[in-house]
């Protein structure tokens, strides 16, 4: 039982994390119909960023660990809000009115242009950093196995719960919340009522690469070591969590990274971890077998 408890905490922890990355891949998808492959890269960026900050801030990031983090937060989200915006700027809005593969095909050298940029930058080398947040708690020793849930575990939970409540009631409660789900319904109807469409798809992309920099900050406070490839392997769970909730959901987006997290902490505890990702894909096909749109999508309702 404790066991069991302890690799429930750990996947609850790993898919918040996923789960956050997702709800970036979820809001693109909403707006402009399009999943934004470079949303991966972003993450990773915000990532370095975050590993960079916390080396210039050196031992005042051990000394006030809180305060530390709010800067490097800081940091993170104004490099990744920058690049969120250059690639909403380069490659979608150019090719908005063209065929539909085309922003795909664009999204996707521009993930592999952001990834071999920070390899030539940063180099291939694992990147670590020393722990920042320490501490937690003991729920339970019975049986020689302890419970642990660490402060930094409970931050995480706490955090990406907190922003999915939020973004979900930016979105259906707020004007720019608004104006994002005509964008999503009908862009010319939208523009035609005096919606800035241009503006709202700039800021759709600059908030999901917001929520990138606060998952790049948290795999790194947790993980404690950054590479030029996490990117590339996290982003691709994200889509696959996105998909798996029911892409353009939020709470979708999150169910979804939560149940991978969950499937990949109780597989490696008792199967052969090098199959974890077999059992995830396996399980999204299982699911998408039976409700196509996932698990809380809807399916899209053409009016004529």
């Amino acid at each position: 039982m404790e066991y069991f408890l302890q690799q429930l905490i750990n996947g609850l922890t790993l898919g918040a994390i996923y789960g956050l990355i997702a709800i970036g891949y979820t809001m693109v998808y909403g707006i402009v119909g399009m999943i934004n492959f470079a949303h991966g890269e972003i993450y990773m960026i915000g990532a370095f960023v975050s590993l960079v900050a916390f080396t210039i801030l050196g031992t005042f990031a051990f000394a006030n660990p809180v305060l530390a983090i709010l800067i490097v937060l800081i940091a993170a989200i104004v490099f990744t809000c920058a690049y969120g915006w250059t690639v909403e700027r380069i490659a979608y809005r150019p090719l908005r009115g063209s065929f539909r593969l085309a922003p795909l095909i664009s999204a996707i050298g521009v993930s592999i242009f952001l990834q071999n940029y920070v390899h030539l930058l940063q180099g291939a080398k694992m990147k670590p950093l020393q722990p920042v947040v320490t501490g937690g708690f003991i729920l339970a020793a019975d049986g020689g196995f302890p419970v642990r849930i660490t402060f930094l575990q409970i931050g995480i939970i706490v955090a990406t719960v907190v922003l999915m409540a939020a973004f979900t009631l930016l979105i259906h409660k707020t004007k720019l919340g608004r104006a994002q789900r005509a964008c999503q319904q009908d862009r010319k109807m939208a523009a035609l009522l005096g919606v800035n469409v241009d503006r709202t798809i700039s800021i759709t992309f600059v908030m999901g690469a917001a929520l990138a920099a606060v998952a790049g900050l948290i795999f790194t406070l947790y993980y404690g070591a950054v590479d030029f490839f996490i990117g590339f392997l996290a982003g691709l769970k994200a889509f696959t969590a996105a998909v798996l909730g029911g892409i353009g959901s939020l709470p979708g987006a999150m169910l979804g990274g939560l149940l991978i997290g969950l499937i990949e902490a109780f597989w490696s505890a008792h199967f052969p971890i090098a199959y974890k990702d077999v059992a995830v894909f396996g399980i999204l096909v299982i699911v998408l077998i039976f409700r196509p749109t996932g698990l809380l999508g809807r399916p899209d309702v053409e009016k004529v």
